[in-house]
């Protein structure tokens, strides 16, 4: 009982993670209607942008501005640089472009700190563990990415359904067309939602630091997992997003932690190793296919 518990944590942890991710890629890709691989290029800036700052003032909580201010600062770049001339492009157009965009951010990470990974400092105060359960001791970090995790999407639902400029993000999802014949700034809404996007995959590469390695391709080992979040959720939707993104880290968690154990009673230990993690890694793939099967357009709509 305790080892589920335990890994349940670390799959709402991790659905966490690609609920931060997620939120971004989907309001871009439903609102903007833009495939942008390079999300997970932002993802990694505010990684290295927060661990430098963090590295060279010895403060956690001074990288983390730092991290939201690099990858906001490259998103609008990026957008008002690439991105604008891809709106009324294809697909393969945005796709070719925004991959291009995913070889220079890792080049240029190479060039300025080189290829060896680095870790975010951990504070004092999150150094140690907290009893969660009788016998379960979990990392407070953890904990603490939980925390932020459910605060900002509390606070995605807010702006996105109690204010005005929600209500626009919510029209541009279901209707783009529509909402430019209103004489919406189409341009600016395009803009505020992508440095949205930056924001949330720079938190989110800042957050992980402490706990996996920073590293030159960093974002692209998250990013498919991010667009099954997407697809799953629903495009345009964050309700979906996080529901999707909770869902899918808890089942890939879950199944990478006991399925080639519950294999090894019925197989060789050597060959339920292998095919566990096999059907493990292939999880929420197999997952994404059944939920297309029954709702082609996801759990959500777009702009829930």
């Amino acid at each position: 009982m305790i080892l589920i518990v335990e890994q349940l944590l670390n799959g709402l942890q991790y659905g966490v993670m690609l609920f931060l991710l997620a939120a971004g890629l989907t309001l871009i890709f439903g609102i903007m209607g833009v495939i942008n691989l390079a999300h997970g290029s932002l993802f990694m800036v505010g990684a290295y942008a927060g661990t430098y700052v963090a590295g060279v003032t010895g403060s956690f909580w001074l990288g983390l501005p730092a991290a939201l201010l690099a990858a906001g600062m490259t998103g609008f770049v990026v957008e008002a640089v690439v991105i604008r001339r891809l709106y009324a492009r294809d697909h393969l157009d945005q796709v070719l472009a925004t991959f291009a965009l995913i070889l220079i951010a890792n080049q240029g990470i190479v060039l300025v700190f080189g290829r060896q990974p680095v870790f975010t400092p951990l504070p004092e105060i999150f150094s140690g563990s907290v009893e969660v359960l009788p016998g379960l001791p979990y990392p407070i970090y953890r904990l603490f990415i939980i925390a932020v995790g459910l605060l900002v999407a509390v606070g995605l639902y807010l702006l996105i359904n109690r204010t005005r400029v929600g209500m626009l993000v919510r029209a541009g999802a279901t209707n783009r067309d529509m909402v430019r014949a209103l004489g919406v700034d189409i341009r600016g809404l395009y803009t505020l939602v992508f440095g949205l996007g930056a924001l949330l995959a720079g938190l989110a590469g800042y957050m992980i630091g402490p706990i996996s390695s920073v590293q030159v391709g960093m974002g692209e080992q998250i990013l498919l997992a991010t667009f099954v979040v997407v697809v799953v959720g629903g495009v345009g939707s964050i309700k979906g997003a996080f529901v999707a993104g909770i869902g899918l880290g808890v089942v890939d968690t879950l199944l990478r932690a006991f399925l080639p154990g519950v294999l090894r009673g019925v197989m060789p230990p050597s060959d339920a190793d292998a095919i566990g993690l096999g059907v493990a890694s292939m999880g929420i793939y197999l997952l994404m296919a059944l939920v297309l099967l029954v709702r082609p357009r996801g759990l959500f709509a777009a702009g829930a």
